[in-house]
This record gives C-alpha cells, sequence and structure tokens, in this order.
C-alpha cells in the first residue's frame, strides 16, 4: 500500500501542477514517508515543490502536547527557515495572513476515523480558509485505521464544536481524502480541491481492516499508541467527559472502558452482559488495574476494563466501541444511581455544555444513560436509524 504522499513524490505528473506555486504543509509526527521520512523533509528536497510555510494541529507539528487543550505557539523552522504555524495556539482557524504565505495546502494527517479526533475539523476550517479565495487544498490520503463500519448518532445542528465538525456519526467510515470530499458537498465550498489517493488501500481485508500489517505504527497525537486504541477510541474518548480515568497516565491510554477507585469493574461487567450481552461482540473485555501518573487519578489505584480488539479476540464487523462504552456507562449507572458520571468542566473551549454532550454532538447517550427505564433498544433504534442515512449519504464519496 501507498499513501498519498509517497503517491505524490514518486509521480511528477502528480506534482506538475505545484510548478511554480507556493506550497504549505499540513503536517504531525506521523506524517512520515514509506521509508519513515517526515512529509516536511521529504518535500523539501522535492524537485518542483517550493515549501513557504508549514501548519500543526492539536498536539503540534512535533506532537508533543500530551493533553487536550495545551496549546502550541507559532515558530521558525530552524531547518528551512519557514514559519510554523499553529491551528491549536491562538488561533483554530487559519487567518487570512496564514493563508496568503501560500498558493496551495497539502494536507497531510494521519485520522482514527472518529468525528471526535479534531483533524477533521481542522481540515475543514482551512477548506473555509481557502473556499472563494482561489487557494487550492489537496488531501495526501492515508488509511483510517478503524475502516469502513459507521456508529453513533448524528451530530446535531447547533452543536458543533472543535470535536464536531458537523452532521456525521461518531465512526465515520471514510479517509480525510474522502471526508474533505463530504466536506465541500455539504458545506458548498468554492475551493480548489483534489485528493492525492492511495494505492492498494484494502479496508475489508482481514487481518487490518484499513490498517496494513505491514505498516508501522506511528503515533499520531501522544495518546494514540497503537491500532487497538484507534479500533476503540470511537467509544473511549466519551470517557473525557467523564469522571472515570480513560487510562491517560499509563501506558495503555484509551483502550480502557474506564478505571476508578470506588467501581467495581467485575460487577460491572456482569450487569454489561446481563443487560446487552450482544454490545460486548467484537472485542476481548478483561479486568484490569491501574494507577495513572498524572490526570484523572492520579497516583490512586483504579479498576477498570481493559478492551482488547486485536489478534484472535477481534471481529472487525462485530465490534461497535461506541456502544460498547455507552454499556459500561449504563452499568455503572444501574449499579449506583447516584455515582458522578459525567464531568462538569471546560471541554474544548466549550463551557456552556456538558462535556459528554459536546463529545456526543448532542444529548441523546448521556439521557439513555441516566434514563433508568431506557434499554438498548432505544439506543440502538435512534443510531441505527443515523447510521444508515450516513451510509447512503456517503456512498458516491468513496474512492477506495
Amino acid at each position: 500500500m501507498k499513501s498519498g504522499i509517497d503517491c505524490l513524490l514518486a509521480d511528477p505528473n502528480l506534482r506538475k501542477p505545484l510548478a511554480g506555486k507556493r506550497v504549505a504543509l499540513i503536517a504531525h509526527p506521523a506524517s512520515l514517508t514509506e521509508g519513515l521520512v517526515h512529509s516536511l523533509d521529504a518535500l523539501a528536497v522535492c524537485p518542483g515543490v517550493r515549501l513557504t510555510a508549514a501548519f500543526g494541529p492539536q498536539h503540534g507539528l512535533k506532537g508533543d502536547k500530551q493533553d487536550n487543550m495545551v496549546e502550541t505557539g507559532d515558530e521558525i523552522d530552524p531547518v528551512y527557515g519557514i514559519p510554523v504555524f499553529s491551528l491549536y495556539g491562538e488561533v483554530r482557524r487559519p487567518s487570512a495572513a496564514m493563508m496568503d504565505t501560500a498558493d496551495v495546502f497539502l494536507f497531510d494527517l494521519q485520522d482514527l476515523g472518529c468525528r471526535i479526533y479534531t483533524f477533521v475539523t481542522t481540515l475543514l476550517y482551512l477548506l473555509e480558509a481557502a473556499s472563494g479565495t482561489g487557494k487550492a487544498v489537496w488531501v495526501l490520503d492515508r488509511p483510517n485505521p478503524a475502516g469502513r463500519p459507521i456508529e453513533g448518532t448524528t451530530l446535531l445542528p447547533g452543536q458543533e464544536s472543535f470535536v464536531g465538525a458537523g452532521p456525521m456519526p461518531m465512526r465515520h467510515g471514510l479517509t480525510l481524502g474522502e471526508m474533505g470530499r463530504w466536506f465541500v458537498d455539504h458545506f458548498k465550498l468554492d475551493v480548489d480541491y483534489r485528493v492525492i489517493a492511495m494505492e492498494g488501500w484494502q479496508p475489508d481485508t482481514a487481518p487490518g481492516f484499513g490498517w496494513p500489517e505491514e505498516r508501522l505504527w506511528i503515533n499520531p497525537s501522544p495518546n494514540a499508541a497503537n491500532l487497538n486504541m484507534a479500533r476503540a477510541y470511537a467509544g473511549t474518548v466519551m470517557l473525557e467527559g467523564t469522571t472515570l480515568s480513560e487510562g491517560r497516565g499509563t501506558t495503555r491510554p484509551l483502550e480502557v472502558l474506564f478505571g476508578a477507585p470506588d467501581v467495581d469493574a467485575k460487577a460491572v461487567l456482569a450487569e454489561m452482559q446481563r443487560v446487552a450481552p450482544d454490545w460486548l461482540a467484537g472485542a476481548a473485555i478483561r479486568e484490569c488495574w491501574f494507577e495513572p501518573t498524572f490526570h484523572k487519578h492520579a497516583k490512586t489505584l483504579c479498576n477498570g476494563l481493559m478492551i482488547h480488539a486485536e489478534g484472535g479476540f477481534y471481529d472487525h464487523q462485530a465490534f461497535r466501541p461506541w456502544r460498547l462504552q455507552a454499556l459500561a456507562f449504563k452499568a455503572i449507572r444501574n449499579l449506583a444511581p447516584d455515582y458522578p458520571i459525567w464531568r462538569d468542566f471546560p471541554y474544548e473551549y466549550e463551557f456552556e455544555r456538558l462535556a459528554i454532550d459536546v463529545i456526543n454532538g448532542g444529548p441523546a447517550l448521556r439521557e439513555w444513560v441516566d434514563d433508568r427505564a431506557a434499554l438498548p433498544g432505544d439506543l440502538d433504534a435512534l443510531a441505527g436509524k443515523d447510521e444508515a442515512q450516513w451510509a447512503e449519504e456517503i456512498r458516491p464519496l468513496l474512492l477506495y
């Protein structure tokens, strides 16, 4: 399999439109060629490419910022002398001055296939900034490690945020190249948009289902440590809106259904199996113990449940991480009706809404968890309708 950057570097014909143009690169630590050369370095020595600027998304061009809401400043690249602008610092949207530094913007970010992963929103903001200006945006496409499955309720009108770019479900099933096509179509953007497509990407092929076995995993953000995390993320990211630990401060962040010093994980698992056993399909779930070195429950022993969506335990079609995580919340609520699951704090600079609602693009999941009479079928019906509608909407946009 060849990613978009490798296809661009290998084919002079693909690069012809860049002749005489100023080129900017949007990248992060996983923006690497097949030879593990960073895209910035590869493009800097590529014939016919004149790099004039670079941009870093959340966590920075170098990926050094550990947590959410930790901003990165602008700088001058010490090797190439070009400005490196932060899209997670003073601004989230590229300013007019930033856009004036280039004619073509090459977007080369590894995504996780989840609405809340902010690189999706950064792509939309770039496309909106380029719309009507004559600037071009090219996505150098990369695999969606979560593959094609779609899951979750659709973000509601008025619930847009930096972790919710538009009306899509939590697990969207698209590559960023395909997502850009949807953005241009859905928001009616006037932009010179193109995708440098991958070669040989097979999202329905075992065992990787979107992530070829021979491909190295490079963290696109500090807590995206492996393929297991990427597969589970559309569920486990909801823990960011709770008092429960998502495993930050450990070596396996966002691979647990929860961790807390005052929750009985075995009892929660038993309740999950009683309430909706089919929602546990597709992965192995085991009890675990951990002590975060920082973040929630720092230096406190936590009992939790670990997800293994990998190896012989993984069933790509059966695994539904959004429902699995919702079920864990429901089990905790059933066992301890007054347990303070939802964390009330500013999340991605949203101060009015509960973080869990920002994450889910509306209150439906939280309300389902808190309603003692609500059944799994109620959430299934709500999400199922949205999932079917999204699948139909994106069908014409698929490139692979």
